[in-house]
Protein backbone atom coordinates (compact mmCIF):
# COMPACT_ATOMS: atom_id res chain seq x y z
CA UNK A 1 0.00 0.00 0.00
CA UNK A 2 1.24 3.45 -0.89
CA UNK A 3 1.08 6.14 1.78
CA UNK A 4 1.59 9.72 0.60
CA UNK A 5 1.92 12.68 2.92
CA UNK A 6 1.86 16.17 1.47
CA UNK A 7 4.69 18.36 2.76
CA UNK A 8 3.91 22.03 2.31
CA UNK A 9 6.26 23.61 4.86
CA UNK A 10 9.73 22.98 6.24
CA UNK A 11 8.21 22.30 9.65
CA UNK A 12 5.94 19.60 8.30
CA UNK A 13 8.94 17.97 6.58
CA UNK A 14 10.71 17.64 9.92
CA UNK A 15 7.62 16.09 11.51
CA UNK A 16 7.22 13.60 8.64
CA UNK A 17 10.87 12.53 8.81
CA UNK A 18 10.76 12.18 12.60
CA UNK A 19 7.54 10.18 12.43
CA UNK A 20 9.00 7.83 9.79
CA UNK A 21 12.14 7.34 11.88
CA UNK A 22 10.14 6.50 15.00
CA UNK A 23 7.78 4.20 13.07
CA UNK A 24 10.82 2.15 12.09
CA UNK A 25 12.01 1.97 15.69
CA UNK A 26 15.13 4.01 15.01
CA UNK A 27 16.59 6.61 17.32
CA UNK A 28 18.38 9.70 16.03
CA UNK A 29 21.81 8.15 16.64
CA UNK A 30 20.98 5.11 14.50
CA UNK A 31 19.59 7.15 11.62
CA UNK A 32 22.46 9.64 11.85
CA UNK A 33 24.96 6.78 11.48
CA UNK A 34 23.16 5.57 8.35
CA UNK A 35 23.18 9.06 6.86
CA UNK A 36 26.71 9.98 7.94
CA UNK A 37 25.96 12.87 10.28
CA UNK A 38 26.15 13.29 14.05
CA UNK A 39 23.17 12.73 16.35
CA UNK A 40 23.20 16.45 17.15
CA UNK A 41 22.96 17.28 13.44
CA UNK A 42 20.11 14.79 12.97
CA UNK A 43 18.26 16.41 15.86
CA UNK A 44 18.78 19.84 14.32
CA UNK A 45 17.56 18.60 10.93
CA UNK A 46 14.35 17.28 12.46
CA UNK A 47 13.77 20.53 14.38
CA UNK A 48 14.83 22.88 11.57
CA UNK A 49 14.58 20.97 8.29
CA UNK A 50 15.06 24.18 6.33
CA UNK A 51 18.79 23.65 6.90
CA UNK A 52 18.76 20.29 5.07
CA UNK A 53 20.79 20.04 1.91
CA UNK A 54 19.17 18.16 -0.96
CA UNK A 55 21.81 15.46 -0.55
CA UNK A 56 20.98 15.09 3.15
CA UNK A 57 17.25 14.97 2.45
CA UNK A 58 17.70 12.26 -0.17
CA UNK A 59 20.03 10.28 2.12
CA UNK A 60 17.53 10.43 4.98
CA UNK A 61 14.67 9.41 2.69
CA UNK A 62 16.71 6.52 1.32
CA UNK A 63 17.69 5.36 4.81
CA UNK A 64 14.03 5.38 5.85
CA UNK A 65 12.80 3.63 2.71
CA UNK A 66 11.04 6.78 1.53
CA UNK A 67 11.03 8.41 -1.86
CA UNK A 68 10.74 12.09 -2.64
CA UNK A 69 8.09 13.02 -5.22
CA UNK A 70 7.21 16.42 -6.63
CA UNK A 71 3.64 16.96 -7.79
CA UNK A 72 1.42 19.84 -8.80
CA UNK A 73 -0.87 21.12 -6.08
CA UNK A 74 -4.60 21.03 -6.54
CA UNK A 75 -6.19 24.32 -7.52
CA UNK A 76 -6.60 25.35 -3.87
CA UNK A 77 -4.78 28.53 -2.83
CA UNK A 78 -1.27 27.98 -1.54
CA UNK A 79 -0.93 28.13 2.25
CA UNK A 80 1.51 30.47 3.91
CA UNK A 81 4.97 28.95 4.27
CA UNK A 82 7.11 28.92 7.37
CA UNK A 83 10.33 29.44 5.37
Amino acid sequence: MRNETPVLTAGSLGRVLQSARKAQGLNQTQLAARVGVSQARMSALEREPGTLSVDQLLAICSSLGLQLSIASRDSAPAPATDW
